[in-house]
């Protein structure tokens, strides 16, 4: 198991390379100087000049990146342009809402897309069947910024029944421990907070779970119906045992490698920061954090972020693969 560990390790170094390179070519593409952004349009020539030497920007693209290479291997991420925070800083003053955010969204997604896929898998060219693929088709489909807008229109404005923005309301005081707003809620005690947290949390891990949800769905009903054709499931059915053993425990068990493997990476995706929502949603997590930084031509938030939400996604992807190889002891060989 060690040996298969570190082979994955070893595998992710050119991962983590390609990607440095992907984020430092790409934010030099973006039209805008960084200068002029931090300094304002009245700003003169000169003045832009003296800032971008101070900042390195003059310095050939080799250069710059050897140096933003060099820093991350030291463990400096580098500070924002803007605020002159250290970017790691910001990203933990952040992660948390994402990490909620992201959590929330995969627990509707795994419960909603795990039982439509079982369903549809056991009820195969239903009626239900055909309207949970449609739906998962219209999941995927669906833009998120007009489904989030739409859920604004209609929960928030029109019925009054959830929050549109943020994560707490301005009235609602809370002692944060976790900086996990449903949970320090739980540790604390505080019924009303919580109340508060979950209605302004559901509509933007709702519209974040729709694609989530549908991938599961359709992959999960995919690999049931291979599995339902097996002879151990006739044989567990011969026997006589109830059909939600054969399909729970005898079905279900042996589907859900392929399955955990794409939650995996949908939760990976989702922890990366779902920019589109947390934008729509004024969510102030990773993803809106990006997007800011973009708008303002902030360098070093863009080029480390990328790189940290990269870790991540790698980092989960990894122990994804080491959960599945607990799961199926053949993987290991490989």
């Amino acid at each position: 198991m060690g040996k298969y560990i570190v082979k994955r390790l070893i595998g992710l170094i050119p991962v983590v390379i390609g990607v440095s390179i992907c984020a430092f070519l790409l934010i030099h593409l973006i039209p805008g100087d960084p200068a002029r952004a931090i300094l304002g349009e009245r700003a003169t020539e000169e003045t832009m000049n003296a800032l971008r030497e101070q900042l390195g920007l003059n310095d050939p693209l080799y250069v710059q990146y050897a140096r933003f290479m060099g820093n991350v291997l030291q463990g400096d991420f580098g500070r924002s342009v803007i605020t002159n925070n250290p970017v790691i800083e910001e990203f933990a003053q952040r992660f948390p809402a994402t990490l909620e955010l992201s959590l929330a969204a995969m627990i509707i997604a795994v419960i909603v897309g795990v039982l439509a896929g079982v369903i549809s898998a056991v009820k195969q060219y239903s009626i239900f069947d055909n309207l949970s693929m449609v739906g998962a088709l219209l999941g995927v489909s669906l833009p998120i910024f007009w489904l989030g807008l739409m859920m604004q229109w209609l929960f928030a404005f029109k019925l009054g029944l959830l929050d549109a923005s943020a994560r707490l309301s301005v009235d609602t005081h809370l002692q944060t421990i976790t900086n996990l707003y449903l949970l320090d809620a739980i540790l604390t005690g505080n019924w009303p907070a919580f109340v508060d947290a979950f209605k302004h949390i559901l509509m933007p891990s709702l519209a974040l779970a729709t694609i989530p949800m549908a991938i599961i769905a359709r992959m999960t009903r995919s690999s049931m119906l291979e599995v339902l054709k097996q002879d151990y499931i006739r044989t567990a059915r011969a026997k006589g045992l109830k059909e939600k053993v054969v399909i729970f425990k005898h079905a279900l068990k042996n589907a859900f490698l392929p399955v955990l493997t794409v939650m995996g990476l949908q939760f990976g995706s989702l922890l990366g920061g779902a920019v589109l929502t947390e934008t729509i949603f004024s969510w102030p997590g990773v993803g809106r954090l990006m997007y800011e930084a973009i708008m303002q031509r902030d360098f070093p938030v863009v080029q480390n972020g990328i790189l940290i939400i990269a870790l991540i996604f790698v980092l989960i992807n990894l122990m994804v693969d080491i959960l599945y190889s607990y799961v199926d002891p053949r993987i290991r060989t490989h």
